[in-house]
């Protein structure tokens, strides 16, 4: 979105309101140009909040993520012009524009499903996979090898990061998968990092395998590290996590694992980079299509995911 409007407006300014873990992402794109740390606002009184946003002479304010406190305070900043979906009830009194689309039943894409609240500048036609590619490549990181960096970039041997885990965010592949793929992808001459945070290696340690070049880096990195290391790398396997979309968008050689089940469906939520694959074991799985709890993911091979990476 925010290269869409820089391409058809380049004079326009973004500024970029999230919490603080997305400020090392948002920080990667060329086209934002400020960012106003959520997490640090809301802990103000409201008064200090509106006088904020006040400040910064906003014209729009686009509610992509729904958030009521957010849109409320956009109103009382008396912005002119309020854009959030009307399918959110409170957005009937906080915003002005109300663009018109549901989410949860959709068969498009959430990067595509976003640019219906762009409406209003013009937008024609929601963009293709093609097209939110290229938008993409606004995307660069921006960190420098760090001394543990150096350290893991030693090794002359192609590089896989395995992030098997998701903060609950996504269904997941199952530890002992990750655990038979990277003594493949040892035994090939890979070398394998498993990343996550500190929490998530409590949980994983255990199953992370010994061998040549297996490597547990898990809680070890800031996210800054995390993009500038991804970069370095020359593919990642995970379900629908942060990190995975991160190597898309970075043009690595990603590897989604994923439901069929909507919403959770790649069709929603599949990477999209130059390089970016989704898996399922069977799109048209029964108990997925039923909107069942199923545990399918866990049966995509592992045999299938070294194909991909080896290809």
């Amino acid at each position: 979105m925010v290269s869409w409007l820089k391409q058809k407006y380049p004079t326009i300014k973004i500024i970029f309101l999230g919490k603080s873990y997305t400020e090392a992402i948002v920080n990667c794109h060329a086209g934002v140009d400020l960012f106003l740390n959520w997490n640090k606002m809301e802990e103000l009184p409201v008064q200090q909040s509106v006088a904020l946003l006040k400040e910064h002479k906003i014209d729009v304010f686009i509610h992509v993520f729904p958030n009521k406190a957010i849109a409320q305070l956009a109103k009382k900043a008396k912005i002119p012009f309020r854009i959030g979906t009307s399918h959110r009830s409170f957005h009937f009194l906080t915003c002005n524009l109300r663009p018109s689309f549901t989410r949860r039943k959709s068969d498009l894409h959430e990067a595509q499903l976003n640019f219906n609240l762009l409406k209003y500048y013009g937008i024609k036609a929601l963009p293709t996979f093609e097209e939110i590619i290229e938008f993409n490549g606004d995307f660069n990181k921006v960190g420098k090898n760090t001394l543990l960096l150096n350290t893991l970039l030693t090794e002359d041997k192609p590089r896989v990061i395995l992030h098997a885990r998701s903060q609950g965010s996504a269904l997941e592949w199952g530890l002992d998968n990750y655990s038979s793929l990277a003594k493949q992808l040892s035994n090939k001459g890979f070398a394998v990092y498993y990343t996550g945070t500190e929490k998530e290696g409590t949980q994983i340690r255990d199953s992370i395998p010994s061998g040549p070049s297996i490597y547990d880096v898990t809680g070890k990195m800031t996210l800054n590290e995390l993009i500038t290391f991804i970069s370095s790398c020359n593919a990642l396997v995970a379900c629908s996590t942060g990190p995975l979309h991160i190597a898309a968008t970075l043009n690595k050689k990603a590897i989604g694992l994923y439901s069929p089940r909507k919403p959770i469906h790649p069709g929603r939520w599949m990477p999209l980079g130059k390089n970016a694959t989704a898996l399922v074991n069977d799109e048209n799985c029964t108990i997925c299509a039923a909107g069942e709890t199923c545990n399918c993911i866990q049966q995509i091979s592992v045999e299938r995911v070294l194909d991909k990476l080896l290809s």
